[in-house]
């Protein structure tokens, strides 16, 4: 069993990623990009989901997340 994380500060942030493709897309770029400077992520929280429309269509997901992390 993996060693659990010391969870006993956590610092939470909030960043929204974006995508072409779909909503999911956009909440896994979000914490694939914090992850390249942010060691210890445990947990996203998704607050909003928006998006921009062009002749009728859907062209860019964007995900508002809170991302939560040990503090060490």
């Amino acid at each position: 069993m993996p060693e659990q994380p010391d969870t006993s500060a956590v610092k939470i942030i909030e960043i929204m990623g974006v995508s072409n493709e779909s909503f999911s897309d956009a909440v896994d770029n979000a914490v694939a990009k914090a992850a390249e400077s942010i060691n210890g992520i445990i947990q996203v929280e998704v607050i909003r989901q928006t998006g921009s429309v062009e002749d009728g269509k859907v062209v860019r997901y964007e995900a508002t997340v809170k991302l939560s992390f040990s503090v060490r």
